[in-house]
């Protein structure tokens, strides 16, 4: 059935409440008889079209933070189960069978329990069989499972931050993912159960100076400068070479004599310029705000036991109360004490690198 809302009203059905933490979470099953929500306290509940809690139980020992029907059912003995994943704050992914009828009622249990991450899990999701789920975590890394054994076909670590988001297409062969350090990625799965393949796209502003030429190509494009895709194409310029472009190269070597366009393209690669410098820098991650991600200056402990720039951690309480930014978890209280051992060893860090900067200032040219 498709859906026609283009001018329509929408109009609020129902709506109920949970009895703790936050709702997080929540996925239809294929047949939109059933939703499930998953809260910041790990519960999860089950709620007919009309809303009246079927099911609610503990899925997660800390917070739940995705979950996600298979559009496949499948069948135990006769059964018709629809498969449901959740994922959490306790490093887990969880694979559940549910059962849903008239005749039989409602049921719901784990069949799988998933591991593989050292951190958080904030996202999962089926492919279009059913057969794979890909989740994202907290650990920068992408594992893809096999939903019959639970085996791990593989792991990605291509990702510098938090993977914040995962999907997989349901026609193609194609899995994304997005973080935190700002990129989006799309791999291609080999045939049947193989192992993923290669990255079709997913250019990190990061690793400019790693573009190939097709992927200046297509920054181009994106950025509006399609004029010029010919002239790059024909001049062999990967990232490399587009980041040591200037006003006079384009003129004199690239001969596009449009003073508007130069301008242009000038702009745009020093603003790759200033993002290659914001990123490039292999700063360890527990000097990095996990709020702004950006390097802690006063770096303090909340009471969630994770360290935060002070001001954005004043900031996030200011704006979402007593909420931990890492557990949506009610913070015991809002004292902030100095992270001085942080801060002992970020200024450490900071001197090697001022004197490793100035060695390599100093250090003669060949």
């Amino acid at each position: 059935m498709e859906l026609d809302i283009k001018g329509a009203d929408m109009v609020l059905l129902r709506s109920a409440t949970v009895k703790d933490g936050s709702i997080v979470a929540c996925a239809f099953s294929p047949h939109g008889n059933l939703l499930i929500t998953g809260s910041s306290c790990g519960d999860l509940t089950a709620w007919d079209e009309n809303l009246k809690c079927l099911y609610n139980d503990k899925g997660h020992d800390l917070g739940v933070t995705c979950c996600d029907f298979s559009s496949q059912t499948v069948y135990e003995r006769g059964i018709e189960y629809y498969q449901m994943a959740s994922c959490g704050q306790d490093n887990e992914i969880r694979v559940w069978l549910i059962s849903f009828s008239d005749a039989r009622g409602f049921g719901m249990r784990c069949k799988l329990t998933l591991g593989g991450h050292s951190a958080p899990v904030l996202s999962c999701a089926f492919s279009s069989d059913g057969q794979i789920l890909v989740s994202g975590s907290v650990d920068k890394s992408v594992i893809i499972y096999t939903v019959k054994t639970g085996c791990i076909l593989t792991i990605l670590t291509h990702h510098t931050r938090y993977v914040t988001a995962c999907a997989l297409a349901p026609k193609h062969p194609l899995l994304a993912t997005g973080s935190m350090d700002k990129t989006v990625t799309i791999w291609k799965l080999g045939h049947s159960d193989e192992l993923p393949d290669f990255p079709l796209e997913g250019r990190a502003q990061m690793n400019v100076e790693a573009w190939s030429e097709e992927e200046v190509a297509t920054w181009l494009s994106q950025e509006g400068l399609n004029e010029v895709e010919h002239i790059f194409k024909a001049n062999n310029i990967d990232g490399k070479e587009l980041l040591h472009l200037t006003k006079d190269s384009l003129l004199n070597d690239l001969k596009i004599e449009s003073l508007g366009l130069r301008n242009k393209l000038v702009r745009r690669i020093e603003d790759l310029k200033s993002s290659t410098k914001a990123e490039l820098p292999n700063i360890p991650n527990e000097f990095l705000c996990p709020i702004t991600w950006e390097l802690m200056m006063d770096p303090v402990i909340a009471s969630d036991g994770y360290s935060y720039e002070r001001k954005a951690i004043e900031d996030w309480i200011s704006r979402k109360k007593r909420t931990s930014p890492m557990t949506n978890l009610t913070l015991e209280n809002l004292l902030l004490t100095p992270n001085r051992t942080l801060k002992m060893a970020l200024n450490h860090w900071l001197e090697r690198q001022k004197h490793s900067s100035q060695s390599n200032q100093t250090a003669p040219h060949r």
